[in-house]
């Protein structure tokens, strides 16, 4: 089964952080540069240093869906499910709609026996984006799971729809063996 696992989290808002803003900065302004060299630090696979700087953001912004974000996503490909889980949900306290944190909370979920809640997260990031591939393959896999086959075809074939490369992806059914009849 494919799982998308969402990657560090990409900041348009901090377009300006390299500019020179003067000798003083304010906590947004340090906030952002910290975020920068968390992000930084994460694609070169130093998190350490990237958790840190993370961590240095919400004494500045305690409100930072990014940071509490990548914090999780450091946590869930170390292994530690359940500190990511709560990082994932803090960042969606901030930002109920983040789709990148409300997928790998998903993704969570799923792995954690929870099909149910997994598939309602999945839905939820259909209504905010409707052409999500990921999202439509991950929740068909877990609705042909719990035995909802026709709706999860429907989300399966929408999947390769939006994105044929996904057909790897989508399991064949098993033949039923036809029995022999006797002589």
């Amino acid at each position: 089964m494919r799982h998308v696992l969402l990657a560090v989290a990409v900041l348009a808002l901090i377009a300006g952080a390299g500019c020179d803003h003067g000798s003083e900065k304010t906590p947004a302004q340090q906030a952002s540069d910290e975020l920068n060299r968390g992000l930084e630090a994460h694609a070169a696979g130093d998190l350490d240093k990237a958790a840190a700087a993370y961590q240095k953001v919400l004494t500045l912004d305690s409100q930072n869906k990014y940071a509490f974000y990548n914090l999780g996503l450091i946590d869930h490909t170390q292994g530690d499910a359940e500190a990511a889980e709560i990082y994932y949900r803090l960042a969606l306290n901030v930002d109920p709609n983040f789709v990148p944190a409300l997928i790998n909370l998903a993704i969570l979920r799923k792995n954690a026996g929870s099909a149910q809640e997994a598939i309602d997260l999945y839905r939820q990031v259909l209504t905010i984006e409707p052409d999500n591939a990921d999202a439509q393959l991950n929740l068909g896999l877990a609705l042909l799971e719990i035995g909802e086959e026709s709706e999860a075809q429907e989300h399966l074939a929408r999947a390769v729809e939006l994105d044929p490369s996904l057909q790897t992806h989508i399991p064949t059914p098993t033949p039923t063996p036809t029995p022999t009849p006797a002589p």
